[in-house]
């Protein structure tokens, strides 16, 4: 199933570590959609109007596919997990 995160700074974080090359300004409200299989992510961007119009669940396709070892921690859902407290 897909997930949508709405979080701009998350957003921002996710195309950072993975060398995508998107002009979010482009977009008024842009959604990450992505879903999690094995060692893959599979996302696109869409507009939050269109995505609230026609519903995640109706989401049945991709635009790009990333491995998930570049992709942040909050993709696994390891939202929790901070590493930027930890002292080397």
């Amino acid at each position: 199933m897909m997930i949508a995160e709405k979080n701009i700074k998350k957003i921002q974080e996710f195309f950072d570590l993975t060398n995508e090359d998107y002009k979010l300004r482009k977009f008024k409200l842009p959604v990450l959609v992505y879903e999690v299989t094995a060692d893959k992510v599979r996302y696109s961007l869409w507009e939050n109007d269109l995505l609230e119009k026609f519903g995640v669940e109706n989401v049945d396709g991709w635009d790009k596919t990333e491995e998930l070892v570049f992709c942040p921690d909050w993709i696994q859902g390891d939202d929790d997990f901070d590493d930027e407290d930890d002292d080397f």
